[in-house]
């Protein structure tokens, strides 16, 4: 059963409800992130991409992962950082799938989180990243034009949050860097794609996907139906 923990606004005193979500580890188990039921929420200023991640360790098998920080939205506008217990200091998160492992085999349904904002888009990729069996999901070292880049191991993909489908430049501009660092590139859209977009994507193999608001990524070209089906160990390298 998920845990269930009473969380206070600090700057209006609502109590909040929070019930912390369960991601799959790579042997199949719900894992979920240890809530401290006496600590106080902490109000989120700014963000830091480190501290939007914490690691977890699965209680089945033992791995160690990096899971979303559990956060909740008081209606007085302040986002919540809920705590929890202290993380074990001997944890060394292990890759959500191993390049040499076949993702196809036995690969656990992909559970993801609903999209309300702009880093819930980048957390359900992240996600999906590490489902498909990319290592070392993190932020990107360059920004793309719009968007939010994410890196991975061998890949580059841009989290597209805007009301517009992406253009023909966007997709140009995430080949290009990805070129430029000998990497794959995946392209994430909350709106969709203009239909040269489509067709350059195509052209050029570059997988397209369009999120839900489940946060779920739906393959909309064959490069991005090839990779959803069999995970890194069908992209030519």
């Amino acid at each position: 059963m998920a845990e269930t923990v009473p969380v206070r606004c600090p700057a209006c005193r609502r109590e909040h409800r929070y019930t912390a979500p369960a991601y799959p580890c790579v042997c199949g188990a719900p894992v979920a992130p240890p809530l401290d039921r006496q600590g106080a929420a902490v109000p989120v200023s700014h963000r830091v991409w480190q501290e939007d991640w914490v690691t977890v360790r699965c209680e089945s098998c033992g791995r160690c992962g990096e899971w979303p920080r559990p956060e909740v939205g008081c209606p007085c506008g302040v986002m919540l950082r809920v705590p929890l217990t202290n993380p074990d200091p001997s944890a060394t998160p292990t890759p959500a799938l191993s390049p040499s492992a076949p993702p196809a085999a036995g690969r656990p349904p992909f559970r993801s989180v609903t999209i309300r904002t702009a880093l819930d888009a980048v957390t359900a990729t992240a996600l999906y990243l590490r489902w498909l069996g990319y290592r070392n999901v993190r932020r990107a070292d360059q920004r793309p034009p719009s968007g939010i880049g994410l890196a991975a191991r061998g890949v580059v993909a841009q989290v597209d949050p805007a009301v517009r489908p992406a253009t023909l430049r966007d997709v140009e501009c995430l080949w290009l860097t990805a070129m430029t660092e000998s990497a794959d590139c995946l392209y994430f859209s909350l709106t969709g794609y203009a239909d040269d977009a489509r067709a350059r994507a195509d052209a050029l193999g570059v997988p397209l996907f369009v999120l839900d608001l489940t946060g779920t990524p739906r393959p909309v070209n064959a490069p991005a139906e090839t990779l959803h089906a069999g995970g890194t160990e069908n992209r030519a390298r």
